[in-house]
């Protein structure tokens, strides 16, 4: 088994903090991103896509994505559970895991790869109007989100989760992407705080 790991981007980052949670080592392919290894033709036998991350199970077998590939190491190593617990758990994290994904690191992903100098190359045409048009949508997500926050430690409930891990790296996205996270936003800044200081978050 081998992970194909491309730095500090999102994706592959998500896929290492939930590895890191769960106290997992898998052997890492490092792939840069910076200077197009994500489209070698290594990388695109594997997934025509050209995405990472990239997981390679020893019978050959290739995830990609980094929810799924979550989700198999969900299975594999059930404590803790990230993706919630109970039907009710389960559906909450999953329901703000989507919305997170949707709501706020999409249109933050857009800003980035349309306005950011480094993404010409990545995003043709870049269309900076979109990336503009996309700053305020992930703003008003975070507005929400700090309402959420009001009532409960973690995005989905009580036990830190995937969710967390998406909205967590979505904040560290927000300074390339050149958004500014509101100064009134308190819970806000208090959850991003205690999830950024949990030792998984440095992976």
């Amino acid at each position: 088994m081998k992970l194909f790991d491309g730095g500090r981007a999102p994706n592959p980052r998500r896929v290492r903090v939930f590895l890191a949670e769960k106290g997992i080592t898998v052997p890492l392919v490092p792939v840069d991103m910076n200077v197009m290894g994500h489209r070698s033709d290594a990388v695109t036998a594997l997934n025509p896509l050209q995405r990472l991350p990239i997981l390679q199970l020893d019978d050959g077998t290739v995830l990609t994505e980094s929810i799924a590939i979550c989700r198999y190491f969900e299975e594999l190593h059930p404590e803790p559970p990230l993706f919630g617990t109970g039907a009710k758990g389960k559906a909450l994290v999953e329901m703000w895991q989507r919305r997170i994904e949707f709501h706020f690191l999409f249109p933050t992903a857009q800003a980035f790869r349309h306005i950011h100098p480094a993404m010409k190359e990545w995003e043709v045409p870049q269309v900076p109007e979109w990336g503009e048009a996309n700053k305020p949508k992930a703003v008003m997500f975070m507005r929400h989100l700090d309402d959420e926050l009001s009532s409960r430690p973690f995005i989905a409930g009580d036990a830190y989760s995937v969710a967390d891990i998406t909205a967590m790296i979505t904040m560290d996205f927000l300074k390339p992407a050149r958004i500014t996270v509101p100064d009134d936003l308190e819970n806000l800044a208090d959850w991003y705080a205690r999830v950024s200081s949990r030792p998984s978050a440095k992976a």
